[in-house]
């Protein structure tokens, strides 16, 4: 099992694109079926380490990770993302 965590920090706080990028990352999971388990959030503690969004997705294995990051929809949902965040981090580990 694969777990994928990543962190997103807006360049500016504004709920109308937290909440946009919340509801399209919440649609990948029904379209995409290498997600085995999707969790999105948008941080409720603000202070000056905290990022904004975090995405919480569990595969199988590397290879439908891969399927996933090259997924047209996931891949559809990133230059509104990369417009809108100062900083995107990202881990992968093994679980």
């Amino acid at each position: 099992m694969i777990t994928h965590i990543v962190l997103i920090k807006l360049k500016e706080q504004n709920p109308d694109v937290q909440q946009r990028i919340v509801d399209s990352l919440q649609r990948l999971p029904a379209l995409i079926p290498e997600i085995e388990h999707y969790e999105v959030g948008i941080n409720v503690v603000p202070s000056e380490r905290a990022y904004d969004i975090a995405i919480y997705s569990r595969f199988a294995d590397l290879q439908a990770l891969e399927t996933y990051s090259k997924h047209p929809e996931h891949v559809a949902v990133l230059p509104y993302i990369r417009e809108n965040a100062a900083s995107v981090v990202a881990v992968d580990y093994e679980s």
